[in-house]
């Protein structure tokens, strides 16, 4: 039984060292992180598929919400390219398949 709890105590202290504090603060802004981007594209996409913008606004939306995300994520430019990009792009080609020409 002393094993154990010794065991416990040991694993505990090895839990409470300033590295496994630094990674688990690091990982809780990395999600803040996420779920803040997450939150600013789906406002994003939200605005552009159901608001009532003009081509011009709603590029001038993407620029700032991709300066945002950079922001936060500076060095996943590729990435944002990748998966952010094509589907404002799509958004945008279906608003605009509705709209009526003076929006445009």
């Amino acid at each position: 039984m002393q094993e154990k709890n010794k065991l416990k105590k040991s694993m505990k202290n090895e839990n409470d060292s300033p590295v496994n504090r630094h990674s688990t603060a690091a990982l809780r802004e990395e999600e803040r992180q996420m779920r803040e981007m997450r939150c600013l594209v789906d406002v994003t996409t939200m605005v552009i598929a159901q608001g009532n913008v003009s081509l011009f606004e709603a590029c001038s939306l993407l620029r700032l919400t991709r300066k945002q995300v950079l922001t936060l994520f500076p060095e996943k430019e590729k990435v944002y390219d990748l998966i952010y990009r094509p589907r404002f792009a799509r958004i945008i080609r279906e608003r605009l398949e509705k709209s009526p020409t003076w929006m445009n």
